[in-house]
């Protein structure tokens, strides 16, 4: 049975009226809180702008029926937890604000007994972190390297540019152990299964190199268009919201080399080195290392659905890109020559996250009648919406003769384990709590990212593309990410449209 950690704790959200604190932050306390993860001694300080104490905690049960994957809470669960809850509304710019929430802060250690870890959980826009950053440091929240800690959502600035300059804003009060860069699919099960994956077993470590492995492919794909983020998106686009923090990081974790030990700054270190090792962009010759595209409208599940340029608060003539494909390469021994195609992109047929390891084809192929129904070996780590690795492989098929088919081995977590997977946010609040850095971000990374896309953002945003919309809605993206990879001798591996199809065991 888990045991509750010692050491006390009082998290304090700031907006926490926001989508991001119902559907995901109080669901995974109040998990952690269940499961007996949290610290009995244990404060959840809620920060808005509106509202009172009593109509927060109501909203608050309200999302955990809607949001969390326990659904509705038990009444004296859900009791027993909101009574450990204190809500301050007021503006974030008021520095009577930083007094009240010292004070609470003070008085929730005097009931303890004993100093606690301090989380500073910052949902709130981008604009107003160094202002919250500000705050805490004048009220004297932010000195204590041990127990005080500061946690940014994405995303940490919008270029290279701005996020040194918020970086060095949070310097002004914070020391880099205390920042907590939060991705949250770096919470994800399958994600950290890469590394067991890699590390944990004899016969994968030793093919995972370019004698091997011919391309690897990164996959983040949604159904959704923008939505109601039209106006975000505008100053955002693809190449901003995901591949400069999810793409990069997923790339990270295949291609970074075997660690030492498992600590912080060993896994970090690694995922440096893997950023270092990136090939820069070719800005001039970039139409052949990159695509971009933005989704027109289409269907989806047979409902008609409006393009990107018709979704609210989006320019009529907009160049903001809603796909990017990405060819990079890490030239170092492991990897060199061999392809990484990264792609992310909205309106797809389906919600899909995963990495897919195409192994070299073998070097002679002795069953000539099965040429046409084999495919090289591969692995599919499903990163969601079902979290599982698949390996494909050649195996006979009944009968005379020998006729070969691709079949599959698969593992399902929920299957193996019999548990429901965690969600992202439980983990990450979890090792934010005690202390551990090893799933977050430095600024290291943050900048080595920022630095090798900033040329092609630069390049976008000098030369508008002249094509969107390129992609219908309810398709894999546009063609020329199809012949990006077909000039190497490749191809996309695309599952099928709707729910995910039932694969043969072998």
């Amino acid at each position: 049975m888990p045991n509750h950690p010692e050491l006390p704790a009082i998290v304090t959200i700031f907006g926490a009226t926001g989508d991001l604190t119902k559907r995901k932050l109080v669901p995974a306390l109040f998990n952690l809180f269940l499961d007996r993860e949290l610290p009995k001694k244990f404060t959840l300080l809620a920060v808005g702008r509106r509202g009172d104490q009593a109509s927060f905690i109501e909203a608050m049960e309200e999302g955990l029926a809607k949001f969390s994957r326990r659904g509705t809470a038990d009444p004296k669960k859900w009791a027993e937890f909101a009574a450990r809850i204190r809500y301050v509304a007021l503006p974030f710019e008021d520095p009577n604000l930083y007094t009240e929430i010292a004070g609470v802060i003070a008085e929730s250690e005097e009931e303890f007994g004993e100093p606690a870890t301090r989380v500073f959980y910052l949902s709130v826009p981008p604009e107003i972190f160094a202002t919250v950053s500000d705050g805490l440091g004048v009220a004297g929240l932010s000195g204590n390297r041990e127990r005080d800690r500061i946690v940014i959502e994405k995303p940490f600035g919008r270029d290279l540019e701005s996020a040194e300059q918020l970086n060095n804003r949070l310097l002004n009060h914070f020391e880099e152990p205390q920042i907590y860069r939060i991705d949250h699919y770096l919470g994800k099960e399958t994600v950290q299964n890469i590394l067991a994956l890699r590390f944990g077993n004899t016969l994968y470590e030793p093919i995972w190199n370019r004698r091997y492995v011919e391309n690897v492919q990164i996959t983040v794909a949604e159904e959704v268009g923008v939505e109601k983020r039209g106006g975000y998106y505008e100053t955002s686009g693809a190449l901003r919201d995901m591949v400069q923090n999810h793409l990069l990081q997923l790339m990270c974790l295949v291609a970074m080399e075997p660690l030492v030990s498992f600590e912080a700054d060993e896994v970090r270190n690694k995922k440096v080195d893997v950023l270092k090792a990136i090939r820069p962009i070719d800005i001039k010759n970039r139409h052949a290392f990159s695509v971009r595209g933005q989704y027109g409208p289409g269907y989806f599940q047979g409902q008609a659905v409006p393009g990107y340029r018709q979704e609210t608060g989006v320019d009529l003539y907009s160049s903001t890109e809603t796909y990017v494909a990405l060819k990079l390469y890490v030239d170092n021994w492991r990897w060199q020559r061999v392809p990484f195609y990264l792609r992310t992109g909205k309106r797809m047929p389906r919600k899909l996250s995963q990495v897919v390891i195409n192994f070299t084809p073998v070097p002679h192929q002795m069953f000539p009648s099965s040429v046409d129904d084999i495919e090289a070996n591969r692995m599919i780590i499903n990163i969601q919406p079902e979290e599982g690795i698949s390996v494909r492989f050649a195996a006979k098929e009944p009968g005379s003769g020998m006729r070969l088919r691709t079949v599959s081995m698969d593992f399902n977590y929920e299957e193996a384990f019999h548990a429901e997977s965690r969600e992202a946010y439980e983990t990450l609040l979890q090792e934010v709590i005690e202390g551990n850095t090893t799933l977050f971000m430095r600024a290291d990374q943050e900048h080595l990212a920022w630095e090798l896309l900033q040329p092609l953002i630069n390049a976008y945003e000098e030369h508008p593309a002249s094509s969107f919309p390129n992609y219908v809605a309810g398709t894999w993206g546009p063609e020329s990410a199809d012949i990006m990879l077909a000039r190497d001798g490749h191809s996309w591996y695309n599952p099928n449209s709707g729910p995910a199809p039932r694969k043969e065991h072998a």
